[in-house]
């Protein structure tokens, strides 16, 4: 990356605590452990508004019947788990849609690492998921420097994603993320949205796939039993 020091103070803009505390638990998702995850419903109005997003991403299906949006941090250890639970996960059932949300609120890497995301999405959608895949390849922290390679990796120039990266407008479209994440009450990464609910933390790959199933089944997160 270039210009970083330049960068540094619109980096710090975006780097504050969110305002917004997720609930526990509005309905009754346990996560794979056992424990009930944070949960909440959110109004339509702004489930419509995450793929509206300057650097959301549809990188499955884009026809399928089960839309899944996660906002998640580079260097969260939770969404690098997540990424490869959710990498099978679209794998084994073709009707998820999955929308990728850079949200990058851990720290000056993450924000360094996630303006070459805004880049990436912006340059080279059809290549987002094959370079968010990449990224996420071997330890440490991401941070501009990795990502850059990441995006070299799977064929994009890197002078041309860093111009990007580095243009000085990028830093309102980053805080637009993070705005909406706040109002979503994403107060955790990874947090999901999915059908009117917003996960925050991650369930699982188990109790991922059957809140998926559960909305392919019956359009809901939790399909009502029937009683006798």
């Amino acid at each position: 990356m270039t210009s970083l020091s330049r960068l540094l103070f619109a980096a710090l803009l975006i780097v504050a605590p969110l305002g917004a505390q997720a609930d526990e638990g509005e309905l009754p998702i346990k996560a794979d452990d056992g424990t009930i995850i944070a949960n909440h419903r959110i109004s339509p109005d702004l489930e419509s508004q995450v793929e509206k997003l300057p650097g959301a991403v549809v990188v499955a299906n884009p026809n399928g019947k089960v839309t899944l949006a996660e906002f998640y941090d580079l260097n969260c250890p939770y969404c690098r788990r997540a990424s490869a639970d959710v990498d099978a996960l679209v794998a084994s059932n073709k009707e998820v849609r999955l929308v990728l949300v850079p949200y990058p609120v851990l720290g000056i890497p993450s924000i360094l690492g996630g303006r070459v995301e805004f880049a990436v999405a912006k340059l080279a959608p059809e290549k987002f998921y094959a370079f968010h895949r990449k990224v996420y390849e071997g330890r440490g922290v991401i941070d501009g420097q990795r990502a850059l390679a990441a995006a070299q990796d799977v064929g994009l120039e890197g002078t041309e994603v860093a111009a990007v990266a580095n243009d000085e407008g990028l830093t309102q479209k980053m805080l637009k993320h993070v705005r909406l994440g706040d109002a979503l009450k994403i107060a955790a990464t990874p947090g999901f949205v999915i059908k009117g609910v917003a996960i925050v933390g991650y369930p699982g790959p188990k109790t991922l796939a059957q809140v998926v199933a559960s909305v392919e089944k019956c359009g809901q997160v939790i399909c009502a039993t029937k009683s006798r």
